[in-house]
């Protein structure tokens, strides 16, 4: 149940474009090969923001599908799947709704911010208030462990690990605790027993979190344990109640701004980006009548590449000797703005040459797609509905 096991999941906006990939599935097709993965397609997150344009949702998800498949998610080393189709998001996001302390939500930080970026939308609604708590059980429901995100993001987390916090400490507690975590100690075996007290005692009189962190390496090395016993041993490491939802970690990624092509921000809705799977001709167009160093107006003119939007596009596609060729190039007029953005077309159009080539095989044969989306949906939903009958155990709601 703890072992590691990564979530991310993204908001379904049609095609992805270069940002999406540099900034989450590059290091989504990094993560596969090392954890446990699910990413899923965010429909129902969609609807807190765009609730009135739902009918282009269902086209934007598959669309985001092929793109993540084309650029390296491999069905046989991630689940991938859709919000929507495993309803037990929504009914652990009810019953953590039942604990959310408004005040928590009013605080996230994108609450405020994202109300006075998108004026032209109607965010007065009960769903974008509440979409830290339908956030934490996208997170909890699994029981993942590690969330990759930008150290922006942070704090969201943070939201998911304090509704967890109070879950636990609500509904964690267990008549009889104590006699059940003791006996669930004797089932780990004379030797790992002895070791797993040890390091509790460590803890919990010396406050050793080296020694809490290797009885829960411990625990999760051990095989043949009951759900319900291996959550009494969580618990019993800290305190007296179960840990019945596990508090994931912020796995930290490094994600670079990838600039669109008026510099701002990369987005469709601006009208700026380059999409994962561009033409070439398309990525050659864009990219030579992308905005430059104002100070170049000719061609003789010096420039400052920490002023051009074509630079950070540099600092992401091109090697260290390319970047001083343009350094150089740039402050002394030596090179022009044209010749400056040759090695960026060239690097992107050549990064996209296997993704175009992994796209076909399901643009030809677009149930294959549906297929694999239709067995993680299965998948996510059997570990969702596994996490769904502890909660409801827990909080009286089982009704055996």
């Amino acid at each position: 149940m703890y072992a590691d096991r990564v979530l991310s999941g993204m908001r379904p906006t049609g095609r992805m474009h270069i940002g999406h990939y540099h900034g989450a599935l590059k290091n989504w097709v990094k993560l596969q090969e090392e954890y446990e993965c699910l990413y899923f397609a965010a429909d129902w997150h969609a609807l807190t923001t765009h609730f009135d344009a739902s009918e282009i949702i269902s086209e934007s998800v598959w669309t985001m599908f092929v793109d993540w498949l084309a650029a390296g998610i491999k069905p046989t080393r991630a689940t991938i799947f859709i919000q929507s189709r495993v309803p037990e998001h929504a009914e652990l996001a009810l019953l953590l709704g039942m604990i959310a302390p408004v005040g928590w939500l009013e605080r996230v930080p994108t609450y405020k911010d994202q109300q006075q970026k998108l004026v032209d939308r109607d965010l007065s609604n009960f769903g974008f208030l509440g979409y830290p708590v339908m956030m934490s059980a996208d997170i909890l429901i699994y029981r993942a462990n590690m969330v990759p995100v930008g150290e922006d993001q942070v704090s969201h987390i943070e939201v998911t690990r304090e509704l967890a916090r109070r879950f636990n400490h609500i509904y964690g507690r267990e008549a009889g605790f104590e006699e059940k975590a003791k006996a669930a100690v004797k089932k780990l075996g004379s030797k790992k027993a002895r070791r797993y007290e040890a390091l509790r005692t460590a803890f919990q009189e010396q406050g050793d979190e080296a020694a809490l962190e290797a009885a829960k390496v411990l625990l999760n090395e051990t095989q043949n344990l009951a759900l319900g016993d291996r959550e009494r041993l969580f618990g019993y490491l800290a305190g007296s109640r179960r840990v019945i939802l596990p508090e994931p970690q912020p796995l930290l990624t490094a994600t670079p701004k990838v600039p669109g092509l008026d510099g701002q921000k990369m987005s469709k809705s601006y009208g700026n980006a380059i999409l994962l799977r561009e033409d070439p001709a398309e990525v050659t167009k864009k990219i030579r009548t992308m905005q430059t160093d104002p100070a170049r107006v000719r061609r003789s003119d010096k420039g400052d590449p920490n002023r051009c939007p074509v630079w950070p596009l540099h600092q992401i596609y091109s090697d260290q000797a390319t970047r001083d060729w343009v350094v150089a190039g740039c402050t002394t007029a030596g090179i022009g703005c044209l010749e400056c953005k040759q090695p960026v077309i060239d690097a992107i159009i050549r990064e996209q040459a296997p993704i175009h080539e992994r796209a076909q095989r399901y643009l030809d044969d677009p149930q294959l797609v549906r297929n694999i989306v239709a067995d993680g949906c299965e998948r996510a939903r059997k570990l969702a509905e596994e996490t769904m009958r502890e909660v409801r155990e827990a909080m009286g709601l089982d009704y055996t």
